[in-house]
């Protein structure tokens, strides 16, 4: 059977179609599991990403046989297009980021899909268990590490609080109603939108015992405030 279908398609035809289909599972399991957390890039950008690679591989192994049989002058090196690949897949991991002031999101599913790209790169030069075992890896990190790190960072958790305000607003205002509520000030960074707006971002040290309804109430009661907002 194997013989016949690389009659059709070409003597290498079986194993590139064994290391497309790899490629596929393994970068949408990855991808899976973006998708679980609403991720900006999820399955199909992993699943994308993965088998383009390793089609650059294949393409890199098997793309230009006919040319090195047909002449004893061609130098061979198949690592030239991957490693095109690895540097360029940067832009597309470049476009999950997302920073809005203090808060900056997407820098792991960024360096998923970077990893994503070298496992499909791993896939189409042959080495499966090289690619499912950091397939494995991987999962590991993104779905337990995860926790562990919420459990470590226990206690010492920080809040974030955005306040969107009009010109004219005294921040040592916000700051005393802060003092007031015995809340610990760890950060202020003050970010101009426009000629008319500005965000003020506060970060304070977590305090569950919080009336966060109380404070907010206080702080939009300032004139200048506009919006508040808790973010984690």
């Amino acid at each position: 059977m194997d013989g016949y279908i690389d009659q059709i398609f070409g003597e290498n035809f079986t194993i590139i179609m064994i290391r497309v289909v790899v490629a596929l599972l393994l970068s949408g399991l990855i991808g899976f599991e973006r998708e679980l957390k609403n991720h900006s890039a999820g399955f199909r950008t992993h699943i994308l990403v993965g088998v383009g690679s390793c089609l650059m591989m294949l393409l890199s192994l098997y793309g230009f046989e006919a040319f090195i049989e047909s002449s004893d002058n061609i130098r061979f090196d198949p690592a030239r297009i991957p490693s095109y690949v690895i540097s360029g897949i940067g832009f597309l991991g470049a476009g999950t980021i997302m920073v809005n002031g203090m808060t900056i999101r997407g820098l792991t599913t960024a360096a998923s899909i970077w990893t994503v790209a070298g496992l499909g790169l791993v896939v189409g030069a042959g080495m499966y268990s090289t690619a499912v075992f950091t397939t494995f890896v991987i999962l590991l990190s993104l779905v337990f590490l995860n926790n562990f790190e919420k459990l470590f960072k226990k206690g010492i958790y920080s809040d974030l609080i955005e306040i969107v305000a009009l010109p004219g607003l005294q921040v040592n205002n916000i700051v005393s109603i802060f003092e007031s509520y015995d809340l610990t000030i760890k950060k202020v960074e003050i970010e101009r939108i426009d000629k008319d707006t500005r965000n003020i971002f506060i970060k304070i040290d977590q305090n569950n015992g919080l009336d966060r309804v109380a404070l907010f109430e206080e702080i939009s009661k300032v004139d200048q405030v506009k919006n508040i907002i808790e973010r984690k």
